[in-house]
């Protein structure tokens, strides 16, 4: 991980040092940045006097220096490369779980739970608002079964499926991911097919691992067809991993 980092703060440097080049060989952006820099200072050590002068020179310097720095391309391949860097390995939230000792993982922990019943809540036009950007874990607590789909640009998922009953039959869960990872807590005793499609990434499911480049992988679970409660899993990513935990 360290390594990533130090590996990030080369690229940004770099482009930073790119973006300087760019606004001082061109003669407009350099004369719009140093006096957007200029009226910001400027306003920022007045601030105190009386008046709207100073109020709107500051948005005015500010507006400049935004201007010329959306108008160089290295501004852009910095924001790109750190969406990028962070979908893929700025996360924190796979960083525990790949420690070597897996004793006090959560899936291991193993506990009494008295679940309170109650009736089942309606589905039919059911709405769920879910982010384009960020972590999430779907099964923190105990909750009702619902077949699960959604979309998400980038960020990693955790699903567990351990505080939930499966009903018999099939069960399905579609994810559509532009970038990050995703982790599948199933349940012991249930049939697992797994339809994994990505640009780039990585499979790892009942002990094998696999890395596919734009390829499309379907694997079923051993007592697939015997069993009674199936869970039929189907990811599209672009760049990400994915792997299924039998807890």
């Amino acid at each position: 991980m360290k390594n990533n980092w130090q590996f990030f703060i080369l690229i940004e440097s770099l482009l930073f040092v790119y973006l300087i080049f760019q606004i001082f060989s061109t003669i407009p952006l350099m004369i719009a940045f140093v006096a957007g820099l200029v009226m910001s200072i400027w306003s920022l050590k007045n601030k105190f006097t009386k008046g709207y002068n100073n109020s709107f020179f500051l948005v005015l310097g500010g507006l400049l220096v935004v201007f010329v720095l959306l108008s160089t391309s290295s501004i852009w391949l910095m924001l790109i490369f750190a969406i990028f860097f962070f979908s893929i390995s700025g996360s924190q939230l796979f960083t525990n779980m790949k420690n070597k000792n897996f004793s006090n993982a959560p899936w291991k922990r193993k506990s009494l739970v008295v679940v309170e019943t109650s009736s089942t809540t309606e589905k039919n036009g059911k709405r769920m608002k879910r982010p384009w950007i960020g972590n999430e874990r779907i099964g923190n607590a105990i909750y009702e079964w619902d077949d699960i789909n959604f979309s998400i640009f980038a960020g990693d998922t955790i699903i567990d499926l351990g505080n939930t009953l499966l009903p018999k039959d099939e069960s399905f869960v579609v994810i559509r991911k532009g970038f990050g990872k995703t982790r599948i807590l199933v349940p012991v005793g249930v049939g697992v097919m797994i339809e994994h499609s990505a640009i780039r990434g990585k499979i790892s499911f009942e002990g094998d691992s696999y890395t596919l480049k734009n390829e499309t992988v379907k694997m079923y679970s051993d007592q697939y067809e015997e069993s009674i409660r199936k869970i039929k899993i189907i990811t599209n990513v672009l760049i990400g991993d994915i792997e299924v935990i039998e807890v």
